[in-house]
């Protein structure tokens, strides 16, 4: 059996590797790739393998954006570090989908169901995209601290920062918490008549702001809603962008 995994962090790429060989020595991987660009150009000079395994979130975009390009007719089994998608519909045809950090127990458990089911794999990828794409803007988000589990919709957050490289989201309701999402993917997630990115700190929603004033360079300066201790200021090269997006345009 042969085995391509698609994953953007290499230490989680070979972490996936090593589990990958411990569940089944006689599984060959044949790449690791790290891109979107890289898997289409991958697919087009390269058999499929047998089973793909696929990050969600790569550094250049969501990875359904393959699909689009190429004719995916081999099982994938998902993975990904928070589950705002609506990953139910993974579970069809042999696919399946494994939740970051990878246990042992539940990668040996999907490589078992895909053993079992094997069967050409006629799942419609391309549909999968585009339904993945109509449910982006309505996701939640899965926070774990200590023991406990918490879902967040992302329509109840009023602002993400990032504060000593941890990204942080508070909700309406002034609770905080640490996420695993940079800002940058979050901005690819937002819907962006609700959510703005102001700065390289701060997304905020619609809904947060309290009052605005005018800044130096014209600029715009913001009381959010629940209040943060930190200055939140408008960048000179967003702003007339944001002022569009306050109107209703497209900002982004």
């Amino acid at each position: 059996m042969t085995a391509l995994i698609i994953e953007d962090e290499e230490a989680a790429a070979r972490r996936l590797a090593k589990l990958i060989q411990e569940v089944d020595a006689s599984i060959k991987i044949v790449d690791q790739l790290d891109s979107i660009e890289a898997s289409i150009n991958w697919f087009e000079h390269h058999a499929m393998p047998d089973l793909i395994f696929m990050d969600i979130n790569l550094a250049d975009g969501l990875s359904f954006e393959i699909f689009k390009y190429r004719e995916i007719n081999k099982p994938v089994i998902f993975t990904t570090a928070f589950d705002q998608y609506t990953l139910q519909a993974f579970k069809v045809n042999a696919v399946d989908y494994l939740l970051k950090p990878i246990k042992k127990a539940e990668l040996e458990q999907a490589i078992h169901k895909f053993v079992k089911l094997h069967t050409p794999n006629t799942a419609n990828y391309k549909e999968l995209a585009q339904s993945m794409q109509r449910d982006e803007y309505n996701s939640r988000f899965l926070i774990r601290f200590g023991q406990t589990i918490k879902v967040v919709e992302f329509r109840d957050v009023a602002y993400f920062y990032t504060e000593d490289k941890i990204t942080f989201l508070i909700t309406k309701e002034g609770k905080r918490y640490p996420i695993e999402p940079s800002l940058e993917k979050l901005e690819e997630m937002a819907d962006p008549r609700s959510y703005f990115r102001i700065n390289r700190q701060f997304i905020i929603n619609i809904e947060s702001i309290k009052e605005m004033y005018a800044y130096s360079k014209s600029r715009v300066k913001l009381i959010l809603e629940p209040p943060i201790d930190r200055e939140t200021v408008v960048s000179t090269e967003r702003s007339p962008v944001f002022k569009k997006w306050l109107t209703g345009k497209d900002g982004k």
